[in-house]
């Protein structure tokens, strides 16, 4: 099985994938779905895959005339919910929603990885792309990335950001160095739980996509500093891409496959 660069575009990528069919389960002269379908989301419900794939699982049910139940499983940088999948019997029924992170990230940053993506699962359809954004608090976070820069350079040691998945972890932290900062690293487990520390004052800055920063964005409780690549944003036009990403080695690189 090959996985083309058309699955693998963008800084954040969501898909679905389905084990690689084998032998007797890849009879086309069969039904399918003969049975519910479960689609297992490596993320806590309330975040963006999440949404996103209830919202495709109930028009797959309606056009199959089957229940599509989504399952949760987050950890491990979505490790676990693959190791998961991948076990499972190869007959359709159970589709993984898989990120960049699944399929390219963690081969390269794992050894002990449970499972091939190349070898155990089959790509469906790109679902989403997304835009990373370097977001803080309206109430009392700084209005430029230049005030964020001058704040963390004051307290060196004493500033945190948040980051979900290794590639808004990757983003940020390429951001760091580029702006020459010291500062923590909190990780938290997908995209919901990063926002909600931002909002609760667990962090001072975070990276994250659009899907969950968009609405406290748009209703004035965050501050959406940058745009971590030069992909447009038609909900935030004003958001402007930190410089530095788009020069050779810079953070705006931070993925290979950005296909800009």
């Amino acid at each position: 099985m090959r996985v083309g660069n058309k699955f693998l575009a963008g800084a954040l990528v969501a898909m679905l994938a389905a084990l690689a069919l084998r032998g007797a389960a890849a009879d086309e002269t069969q039904t399918y779905p003969s049975r519910p379908v479960r689609i297992i989301v490596p993320f806590p419900a309330g975040g963006p895959t999440d949404i996103l794939m209830r919202v495709i699982g109930q028009r797959m049910s309606v056009d199959w005339g089957q229940p599509v139940v989504i399952e949760n499983q987050p950890g491990a940088n979505t490790a676990i919910a693959a190791a998961r999948v991948a076990k499972m019997p190869a007959d359709g029924h159970t589709l993984l929603a898989v990120m960049d992170v699944t399929m390219v990230l963690n081969p390269i940053t794992s050894k002990s990885l449970t499972y091939d993506p190349l070898k155990d699962f089959a790509p469906i359809t790109l679902a989403s792309k997304n835009t990373s954004l370097l977001s803080v608090r309206t109430e009392d976070g700084p209005k430029t990335v230049k005030e964020l820069i001058a704040r963390a350079k004051a307290n060196p040691g004493k500033l945190n950001y948040g980051a979900g998945i290794i590639t808004t972890r990757l983003a940020g932290y390429l951001f760091n160095r580029e702006a020459g900062l010291d500062v923590q690293y909190i990780p938290f487990n997908g995209s919901a739980p990063t926002v909600q520390g931002l909002l609760t004052g667990a962090v001072d800055y975070i990276v994250d996509g659009t899907a969950t920063s968009l609405p406290l964005i748009q209703s004035g409780k965050l501050r959406a500093l940058a745009k971590l690549n030069s992909r447009p944003l038609r909900a935030l036009p004003d958001a402007r891409r930190y410089f530095h990403l788009d020069r050779p080695g810079g953070a705006g690189r931070h993925a290979a496959w950005d296909r800009r």
